[in-house]
Order: structure tokens, then sequence, then C-alpha cells
């Protein structure tokens, strides 16, 4: 199936260079398309995408449940799909969209694990600071917490986007779109002993020198290094939560949304494009909600 892969390969293309997508999400893209590819193979069907109808969309969507595919990454595939099928009409390889009338399985919004302040203190009171790498630690942590960003932000900050006077830094978020993010103090404080205490002291490895935290061979972190901290300190302290970087960004924005900031500020921040996206924190601290009603409605 030739023309698949010449398809597939255009796809890539126009995400990598008009969507600027990162390349966790282009490989994510192109494993749907070739799903739907591996299911025609199964199936003995020798056709090319052109040639795609509704009816065998609704065949593969039987095909990934049955592989026991939960409902949430069928849901990610039909998007992964009607993104390549909307990219082939966008360049006339198509007159109609045979995606356009597939429903995706129903999917429950899942709410995001978040940590409490202890909680967070905990994590960030394990690190050993007698250690180099303590610093940078603690320093990654507050920052991951103080400006709720993605580990692909924070492994990618520059030390030229640190604007401490102002209060802000510069993020490059996903679509390689910038933002202004504010800081904390703390987060400053931190970020400020580990550059004067460690990284001024080590050896930096060519094109790095603006990078701001680095592993000890003087180079960008990797994302699963960030991970692997984090892993490290739950274990640590024992917590029984499921923890990522990522639990970081949204215990930072839950706490804004608890403590009555504006949802278009807390989306300005996150830098998520759509308000829906940051409509998830407003699930907040539900227990707290029903309390307050009980404690000041009149007819409670």
């Amino acid at each position: 199936m030739k023309e698949w892969q010449s398809y597939s390969n255009g796809f890539k293309a126009f995400l990598q260079l008009e969507k600027s997508l990162s390349s966790n999400s282009v490989e994510a893209y192109i494993h749907d398309v070739d799903k739907l590819r591996q299911y025609l193979s199964a199936a003995n069907l020798m056709i090319n995408p052109e040639q795609i109808k509704l009816r065998h969309l609704q065949d593969f969507l039987k095909w990934i449940n049955e592989l026991g595919m939960t409902a949430r990454t069928q849901a990610r595939v039909i998007s992964g799909l009607k993104a390549f099928y909307k990219y082939m009409l966008l360049e006339n390889l198509i007159q109609l969209d045979p995606t356009e009338n597939l429903e995706a399985p129903k999917v429950g919004r899942k709410l995001p694990a978040t940590l409490n302040i202890e909680e967070i203190d905990l994590l960030i009171g394990a690190i050993d600071l007698s250690k180099p790498e303590g610093e940078r630690n603690k320093a990654i942590l507050e920052t991951l917490y103080g400006c709720g960003l993605r580990v692909s932000e924070l492994i990618n900050l520059k030390i030229s986007n640190l604007f401490f006077n102002e209060g802000y830094i510069r993020v490059t978020g996903k679509g390689n779109k910038e933002r202004l993010v504010p800081i904390g103090n703390t987060a400053q404080k931190h970020i400020t002993i580990y550059l004067q205490t460690v990284r001024n002291l080590m050896m930096l490895k060519k094109g790095h020198e603006d990078v701001l935290f680095l592993n000890r061979r003087g180079s960008m972190l990797s994302r699963v290094m960030i991970f692997t901290i984090i892993k490290d300190l739950v274990i640590k302290t024992g917590l029984k939560k499921n923890i990522s970087p990522h639990t970081f960004r949204h215990s930072f924005a839950t706490h804004l949304v608890e403590g009555g900031a504006d949802l278009r500020a807390v989306q300005e921040m996150l830098g998520h494009e759509s308000i829906t996206t940051t409509e998830i924190y407003t699930h907040l601290d539900r227990s707290y909600l029903r309390s307050t009603i009980i404690q000041f409605h009149p007819r409670s």
C-alpha cells in the first residue's frame, strides 16, 4: 500500500510545518492513521485512503473495540483520523470526508488528579539538598507548581526568558505559541539559588548555554528525567497517588480556581486554546461547595 505511505508522509509534513505540532503529537496522529491501515490489511481490503467510506470506518471501530481498546483511546484514534481526512480535503485529495458522520464513543470527562498544598510541601520537602541536583530539583518542582507548566515547556525554558523584575517568564507552548506566565516569589527564589550555587559551576554543552535546567553533563533534561525525579520523591514520601509532572499543573490550576481566580485568566496562564479545556477545573472541591450551600442557603 504505497499510496498510504505517501499520504501519511504528506500528513506528517503538514502537522510539522503548518500545525507546528510537537514530535510526540505528530507521532500519535501518524499512529492513528497506521491503525486504520493495519485493519484494512487484516480484513484483506486493498483500498487507498481516498476510497475509504463511512462503512469501512464503522467496521474499523468495531475492530479496535474488539481488540479491547478503551472508549477514551477509541475517541482519540477517531480524532486522529478526522484530522487526517481534514488534511486530505485541504489538499483536494478527496471531495467528501468519510469521517464527517463518524461518531466517537461517549467518554466521560476524566477529572485530573491533584495534590493539596500539604502534599506538595511533603514532596518538595523530601528533596535531598545536600546533593548538587537537589537545588535544581527543588527549583523544578516550584516552577511546575508555581507556573503550571507542561513538562515540555519546563525542559525548554530558557534563562533569557526569565523576566524576574517584571515577575514573568516567557514560555513556548503547543504549536510554538509563546505566552507570558506570572512567576511567584518562591519559584523565583529557588531558580535564583540554583543558578547561583549549582548551574554557574557546571560545564555547559555547546548549544545548551541558554537552557535553564541541565543534567550533570550540562545539557537539556529529558521529559523522562522529570518523571523519574517525581516518581522517586513519591516513593520516598509514601504518597499513594498517581503523580506525574502534569499533576503539578493540575494542582496549580485547581488551587487558583478554588481561590477565586477568573477562569479566563487561568486559561491564559495554562495556554489553553479553548475555555472548555480550562472548565474542567471548575469541578473544584464538591464537598466544599455542598457544605457552603448547607451553611448559607436559607432553605438548607
